[in-house]
């Protein structure tokens, strides 16, 4: 049983920084005890966007940018013994880690020992009957609503497993984000999957290192408020966790950012709606009597959790298919440009309540209204008086099942080049097949986890 375990968080998003992981490997290798590496790269956004490049390729489906990810520290994580979990297999686990093995055998590498974490795909388990039934974000799934993909959030058990059966590297696909780090310490620490309050510590260590650097200082920067130093070069967290499950925060020595209460204190409330019951498969987390002290210069220690017995059904994510999202920009500039693009909008939405009636189109102005406006259009209604705004671009959007529809808006506004105001230019237009995520529960005995060693079953 080991005294202290070691956990890099080296991803928040799918899109995270990719060369966030060698400081965090250069630290862990000068440590001793167990030591992981966890990226956590899977929101349901990326989900979707997953099951949609695994329908157009059956080999794909799995994070982009995992080489890029893994390629420049997986050698020094083999011959350190820093084992890697992360859950970049989204769609397709499988896919993923043979791309890995690949990886490790460009590079001259032996082969890592990996292990796929699979069962969250509820697709062959629960029928369109059994998920009609069900409340997903609040409304009945309708009836002519195609379901693509079904995953459940998995918890930290098979993470655990996969890492007693000697596994270098654990592949997943959705796993509660906070899993990627309790299994790892439930197998370092032999913690029992009843032992609440440890359990609850270690989905907070999870939960505080799940978002990356947001723990260190990105996105807790706010110049003059909260300032954060060398943003350019954020060092993402370490957690170092003791086997009654106190936790310490730091980061690699020498890299940008700050650990102290202010940026722990506001990972720990981050996306928390009950802090008396943060609801995860393995455990039910209280944070109400959790104390965030600095110890140090970058260390902050973190106690005080407590845990009740798990949930007895599982969060999961259904992607529907959405249809499509029709997109076209073009940009007026010099005198008179915003009076330009307001004419230019009155255009083609004219014509566009002729051509396509039912069809909802959203209008921004970037430059004046684009972040705080709606698909209604009573905000920029409000805004187009800029006072002498020289330089805007306009952008469309509208969704719809039928892909004819958005096409007729995207020819609308490429016809603004001659058909439209004086000085319009630089269109852009594109369509996007669009998956839409919404969130049921399940009970447990439709959720079948398996582990499997690359090359063989178990």
């Amino acid at each position: 049983m080991a005294a202290r375990v070691y956990i890099g968080g080296a991803a928040g998003f799918a899109g995270d920084r990719t060369d966030a992981a060698g400081p965090l490997v250069e630290a862990l290798a000068r440590l001793s005890g167990p030591r992981f590496l966890m990226f956590e790269t899977l929101g349901e956004r990326t989900l979707a966007l997953a099951q949609l490049e695994r329908r157009r390729d059956p080999q794909r489906g799995y994070n982009p940018a995992l080489e890029r990810f893994v390629g420049p520290v997986i050698a020094d994580c083999l011959r350190h013994s820093i084992k890697i979990v992360g859950n970049f297999g989204a769609a397709n686990s499988r896919a993923a880690a043979e791309s890995i093995v690949a990886l490790a055998r460009a590079q001259g590498l032996r082969a890592p020992r990996i292990a796929l974490v699979e069962g969250d795909d509820l697709t062959g388990n629960l029928s369109r009957a059994e998920f009609a039934k069900r409340e997903i974000d609040g409304k009945i799934l309708a009836d002519n609503a195609q379901i693509v993909a079904a995953n459940a959030y998995l918890g930290a058990a098979p993470i655990a497993q996969a890492l007693d059966q000697g596994a270098d590297i654990v592949v997943t696909g959705r796993v509660a984000d906070s899993a990627l780090a309790l299994g790892p310490l439930m197998h370092a620490c032999k913690w029992r999957n009843d032992d609440w309050d440890r359990l609850a510590a270690g989905t907070l260590a999870g939960h505080l290192l799940e978002c990356g650097s947001q723990v260190t200082g990105g996105y807790f920067a706010d110049p003059g408020f909260k300032d954060v130093p060398g943003m350019a070069d954020l060092g993402y967290p370490i957690a170092e966790v003791d086997v009654d499950g106190e936790i310490v925060v730091t980061k690699p020595a020498g890299t940008g950012g700050r650990v102290d209460r202010l940026t722990v204190t506001e990972q720990l409330l981050y996306e928390i709606h009950d802090p008396a019951a943060y609801l995860a498969p393995d455990v039910v987390l209280d944070v109400t009597d959790v104390t965030v002290e600095e110890i140090g210069a970058d260390r902050v220690r973190v106690s005080g959790a407590r845990g009740r017995p798990a949930p007895e059904t599982l969060k999961a994510t259904v992607c529907i298919d959405g249809g499509f999202l029709g997109e076209a920009e073009i940009s007026y500039a010099g005198l008179n440009a915003a009076t330009r693009a307001r004419l230019a909008a009155e255009t083609v939405i004219a014509r566009m309540q002729r051509r396509a009636p039912g069809l909802r189109i959203r209008t921004d102005v970037i430059g004046i209204v684009s972040v705080h406006g709606d698909s209604a259009g009573e905000t920029i209604a409000r805004a187009w008086d800029t006072g002498g705004q020289k330089d805007v671009r306009l952008r469309f959007a509208a969704q719809s099942m039928r892909r004819n529809e958005v096409e007729l808006l995207l020819d609308e506004v490429e016809a603004l080049y001659c058909a439209g105001p004086a000085g319009g230019a630089g269109v852009r237009r594109h369509v996007t097949p669009r998956l839409a995520s919404a969130s049921c529960l399940v009970e447990l005995k439709f959720v079948k986890p398996s582990v499997t060693m690359l090359g063989e079953a178990t």
